[in-house]
């Protein structure tokens, strides 16, 4: 078993047990605010004070929460077997708090990065990021985030991590946003595929065997399925 790729893909719902607002919930951030204002580079360019604010009261919920029993059961996971690699849609960074290496898809928050030269990546002190935070090169700081609209730098690597999968494990993501969804499509025929959710019973996953749970429950009871 040790030289098994698990590969785990996780989505917002294992951070909305810790109390982080989802994009797609009926309640908290996103509610206030239309993605097309706060979250793509249109509306940085129109209103960047209002994308910083907007991003400086997640990065304080963030913050201010702990990670869950998911996240821990998942570091402990790869501590076990060292070939378990996480993949995230998630710009948090409860999966690193609680021991994981991660690869974030759409960015980390509690990241800065220069608006003159991507490659520039700085951690932000605190939870704020105002308008005259510059970087080394003297431009304006951006939150080190994907948004609607732009590439996804890391989508490579996790393809090319999921196509080596023997256990794929998706846990509490709608699977509704792309590319990262498509994920899917590059998960080899052998593999064994399973989905965490408690909306999993709903969700079209052909060849995935579903556990209708919360995410910390579920991975416990998913680790006792597979007898790991």
């Amino acid at each position: 078993m040790g030289k098994m790729n698990i590969v785990v893909f996780t989505g917002a719902g294992i951070s909305a047990e810790a109390g982080i607002s989802t994009f797609r919930g009926s309640d908290g951030l996103w509610e206030k605010y239309r993605i097309e204002d706060v979250a793509t580079p249109q509306a940085w360019k129109k209103n960047p004070k209002l994308v910083l604010d907007f991003y400086n009261q997640r990065r304080k919920q963030v913050i201010e929460t702990t990670p869950t029993k998911a996240h821990y059961q998942l570091a402990e996971l790869q501590k076990l077997y060292p070939s378990t690699f996480i993949i995230t849609q998630n710009i948090d960074d409860l999966h690193e708090r609680a021991g994981s290496n991660v690869v974030h898809l759409h960015g980390e928050i509690r990241k800065a990065r220069s608006t003159a030269d991507d490659s520039l990546i700085v951690d932000i002190e605190g939870w704020r990021l105002d308008l005259g935070d510059l970087c080394p090169l003297g431009s304006q700081l951006r939150p080190h985030v994907v948004w609607f609209g732009e590439d996804v730098p890391l989508m490579e690597t996790a393809i090319d991590i999921a196509s080596k999968a023997d256990i794929f494990l998706v846990i509490g993501t709608s699977l509704l946003v792309y590319p990262a969804a498509s994920l899917l499509y590059y998960v080899p025929a052998h593999a064994e595929k399973w989905i965490i959710d408690p909306n999993a019973e709903n969700m079209h996953v052909p060849g995935f065997k579903k556990i209708s749970q919360s995410a910390s429950i579920g991975v416990k009871t998913w680790k006792n399925l597979m007898k790991l």
